[in-house]
């Protein structure tokens, strides 16, 4: 079940998409529907890959995803990649918890470099 952050931002989009779309039809009426079309499949696509993901996170991991999608979204898209890869190839017995999310991110962030600035 969506929670109610989920619907306002999912009802932003689709405000912010139909805002481009008629400034699309007003530039060029041809592209336009087109356009739309490739739009509409592209939020389709967005909407299964959101839903496949709530199926198979925690809400708490979920929120974990959420703020390193802030911070680091090449990383977040990556993330989502495997963790929709190990659902699809059947290898997930049971949802996908914070620690368990914690384990891949580890697996998948970069190595940190220290760096350490001594004065002479």
């Amino acid at each position: 079940m969506p929670s109610e952050s989920d619907q306002e931002l999912a009802e932003l989009r689709r405000r912010r998409m139909q805002q481009l779309q008629e400034m699309q039809a007003a530039q060029n009426p041809n592209a336009s529907a087109a356009y739309a079309q490739q739009q509409h499949e592209q939020d389709r696509r967005e909407a299964e890959r959101a839903e496949a993901l709530r199926r198979i996170l925690t809400p708490e991991a979920r929120e974990r995803l959420g703020r390193i999608r802030l911070a680091k979204p090449e990383v977040a898209q990556a993330v989502e990649q495997q963790v929709l890869s190990l659902a699809a190839s059947g290898r997930l017995q049971r949802a996908i918890d914070d620690a368990t999310l914690r384990a891949i991110l580890e697996r998948i962030m970069p190595e940190r470099r220290d760096i350490t600035i001594t004065r002479r």
